[in-house]
């Protein structure tokens, strides 16, 4: 059953005014959180899994190709900005390689062994997690990822948006939220995009906070690699220790992050 390749539920788009175009959109668009909200037990399970793999040193691996590998790969490169983390803990594989992030790359999707050798030059391991991305489930590069790693006792999952899905049912812990037909029929950068890069939103924030890496709700270990985020963290230590702009911009800059800021004032 592919949902995601139904007909869309509105026809004559070329006929529609720009603001009815909108308006549809935006309609089409308001099932997506209620689909992500159904799945959230499927999204815990993984989370439940993939949390003390990371905390024992393990890493996360995204495998997509199209729309889902470059999602990946943007929830993938914000996580080190905004938690701290070393580059290559949360890593994103798409399908062509780095070319197919602003290019597509013909038939890459279709290799179903290509996968497995780009995890092969990460050294992939037993405490890493592959989450396969995929909003048909039918992609060979991701089916043929997430068999390998289960072969090699790796823990899987998945995210896509038609139901039983030769994707799904490759991953131990599949989630699968199911968005309908796209505005634009088989156009699955929209609703199902959208619910895709919700769903990693949910998983890579909940297993940061997991590991420690926000304090009450700031980002205390962000990168300061800008003027705006040294604002924001020199604000962040204000609030918290109850000082000026001038003491509080002066320890950030000799201790690197908000973190190590708090720490030091509490052994001080």
């Amino acid at each position: 059953m592919n949902v995601t390749e139904s007909s869309s539920n509105h026809d004559h788009l070329e006929q529609m005014s720009i603001s009815e175009l909108l308006t549809n959109i935006n309609k089409e668009d308001q099932s997506v959180p209620k689909a992500v909200e159904k799945v959230i037990p499927q999204i815990e399970a993984l989370v439940k899994e993939v949390v003390p793999r990371m905390q024992q040193g393990g890493r996360l691996f995204y495998i997509g190709a199209g729309t889902s590998g470059r999602l990946g790969i943007l929830d993938a490169s914000e996580c080190p900005p905004t938690y701290g983390v070393e580059h290559g803990m949360v890593v994103g594989l798409i399908a062509g390689g780095d070319t197919a992030i602003r290019k597509a790359v013909e038939n890459a999707e279709d290799d179903e062994n290509q996968a497995w050798e780009d995890l092969k030059e990460h050294m992939i391991n037993h405490k890493d997690t592959v989450i396969g991305i995929a909003a048909s489930g039918r992609t060979p590069y991701v089916i043929g990822g997430l068999k390998k790693a289960k072969e090699n006792g790796i823990l899987t999952g998945s995210i896509t948006c038609n139901p039983d899905s030769a994707v799904a049912w490759e991953a131990e812990y599949p989630i699968e939220p199911i968005v309908g037909p796209e505005f634009v029929t088989g156009s699955t950068r929209m609703k199902a995009g959208t619910a895709q890069k919700l769903v990693l939103n949910m998983i890579s924030t909940s297993v940061m906070i997991q590991l420690g890496r926000v304090k009450g709700n700031r980002m205390v270990d962000m990168q300061l690699s800008n003027k705006k985020l040294v604002d924001r963290g020199t604000k962040m230590v204000m609030e918290m220790l109850q000082i000026d702009y001038p003491t509080a911009e002066k320890l950030l800059k000799e201790h690197g992050s908000v973190r190590k800021v708090i720490d030091f004032v509490k052994k001080s």
